[in-house]
């Protein structure tokens, strides 16, 4: 095919030796012309034009298509960029990344960044957002003992994003608790706050003092635990990615409840992107009880694979680090400490996930040097190997 064919509401164009069809409202709205200079924004209404938008001409003319449109309108479109709609339905994002599955060997491989690092060299605040991406999971170190210092590390991905624990939250023993995470009991392994509507995406949890007994972080990539799910017990995976499961929390001034899928699936390239995950948290389960027949077999299997040792990384976060990890994607939790034993005080903030995708885009394209991490002799002191 060597020439165009206009048809009644699109274009057949020859490309890579075959006709590609494009629709005339399509290419009238992405017409150059259609997007504001400065802002990127489009300032084009294609609502404004006829039902019958038409070309009064198409043509090739070397590497670009050429169309006048039936109201005179001249669009000029480059055939790379139309081939590159043909190959895919969806923009090229940087973001859209394959996540690493990792075990419970992963702490020794763990990103490892330092405070300084990150507010000091923007080429570092890419190489750390891509391990996020990727693993879902990186440690800061040397963090000053300040509140001032877990807001500026936040900051480097997005704005604060509050919930309904405020813009900071601090873990730490009290008494009338209305949290078990301000206890010493052990913390089940859980994502944050599923009973709010949209649950908090990354998560920084900042410890400012450790001395007490026991209290060893846990830590589980549930996208890991859920590829195996999928495998093995596809039935169950498949229900855990459709039920919408009730969840709330309870205070005397508060009352927060949401329904989400246990397993998330990612609308960019359809693999699973994180859970939603917390028995502390769990309302009363409110479907049939017929179905209940399959949701707690469902339920209960993802529920002990999360806890198999097999994918739990077991450590001790140190005073003057900081965990970052995707709440979604990571479920976490804490063994019990002695209460009395010595202080233990850990302050948290979260950053949506939209907000570090945004940040990666950005600092990637700015700095495309690819960074891969090595195995650390010492795991507190940062290893950053460059692939030139």
């Amino acid at each position: 095919m060597s020439a165009i064919v206009l048809l009644e509401n699109g274009l057949e164009l020859p490309l890579q030796g075959s006709a590609s069809y494009f629709n005339y409202f399509w290419l009238r709205d992405n017409c150059a012309t259609s997007w504001d200079g400065e802002t990127q924004e489009r300032t084009f209404d294609i609502l404004a034009e006829p039902d019958n938008l038409h070309p009064e001409s198409a043509r090739l003319n070397g590497a670009y298509l050429e169309i006048v449109w039936c109201d005179g309108h001249h669009s000029r479109y480059e055939l790379q960029w139309l081939e590159r709609w043909c190959r895919s339905s969806h923009q090229d994002d940087l973001a859209v990344r394959s996540r690493r599955p990792w075990y419970s060997d992963h702490y020794s491989n763990m990103a490892r960044f330092t405070y300084a690092q990150v507010m000091s060299n923007p080429a570092d605040v890419a190489d750390w957002a891509q391990a996020m991406l990727d693993d879902g999971v990186a440690l800061v170190q040397g963090m000053p003992d300040s509140d001032e210092a877990l807001q500026s590390l936040c900051e480097l991905f997005g704005v604060v994003r509050p919930s309904f624990s405020g813009y900071a939250f601090d873990v730490f023993s009290k008494a009338s608790p209305e949290n078990l995470a301000y206890t010493s009991k052990a913390l089940e392994l859980h994502t944050d706050l599923p009973p709010e509507e949209l649950a908090p995406g990354i998560q920084f949890l900042h410890c400012r003092i450790n001395d007490a007994q026991g209290g060893d972080s846990l830590f589980v990539d549930a996208t890991a635990v859920a590829n195996v799910l999928k495998e093995q017990y596809p039935a169950y995976f498949k229900l855990l990615t459709e039920y919408e499961v009730p969840f709330r929390y309870t205070t005397n001034h508060q009352d927060v409840r949401a329904r989400q899928r246990i397993i998330e699936l990612d609308p960019g390239n359809g693999e699973v992107s994180g859970i939603n995950f917390s028995q502390h948290l769990a309302d009363v389960f409110d479907f049939p009880q017929r179905e209940m027949d399959l949701f707690y077999p469902a339920f209960r299997k993802f529920g002990q694979m999360l806890q198999d040792p097999a994918y739990r990384m077991t450590f001790r976060l140190n005073a003057g680090e900081c965990i970052v990890f995707d709440n979604h994607r990571i479920a976490h939790g804490r063994e019990a400490f002695i209460d009395g034993s010595g202080a233990r005080y850990l302050r948290g903030c979260y950053v949506d996930r939209g907000e570090l995708r945004s940040t990666y885009r950005v600092l990637r394209a700015r700095y495309p040097k690819t960074a891969a991490y090595v195995p650390f002799n010492q795991p507190d002191e940062p290893v950053l190997a460059r692939i030139s």
